[in-house]
């Protein structure tokens, strides 16, 4: 074997896309309702903030606009957030939750801590603190 041989275990993006998986699998056993990761991200949002805009709430829970349009519409087809168009600026979309939405997000949030729980618990606190500080650090953007 050559000294310079490339190592897939190596690399920061299998080693990734490894502990992503993980995470994944134990976020699809435990959240309520089929509930995807965007559809979480974006009713537990719409929980912390409160109703905004689509464009808004695409930026709050980092995905594209093609990406929170369908969030949205399976949101509300769902029946767990409502949408209307603003008065002032009938371009922009407004999303907030439905009862249902709001009945759902709280049911789902002591799950979220239990799959960040189960998620990080090979690690200790101050790991923890550390890889998290870290992969914000990656991202090049700090979590609000």
């Amino acid at each position: 074997m050559k000294d310079d041989a490339y190592k897939l275990e190596a690399q920061i993006g299998f080693i990734l896309r490894q502990a992503s998986q993980r995470h994944t699998n134990i976020f699809a056993n435990r959240i309520p309702d089929g509930l995807t990761p965007a559809q979480f991200s974006a009713l537990a949002k719409l929980h912390e903030k409160g109703p905004i805009s689509q464009n808004e709430l695409g930026r709050q829970t980092a995905m594209d606009v093609a990406t929170i349009k369908g969030v949205v519409d399976r949101l509300a087809d769902r029946g767990l957030v409502r949408t209307e168009r603003d008065a002032g600026d009938r371009r922009r979309l407004s999303v907030a939750l439905a009862d249902a939405g709001e009945a759902l997000i709280r049911k789902a949030i002591p799950r979220a801590r239990e799959i960040t729980e189960e998620t990080l618990k090979p690690l200790n606190r101050d790991e923890r603190t550390t890889i998290l500080h870290l992969l914000r650090k990656l991202c090049l953007r700090q979590a609000s």
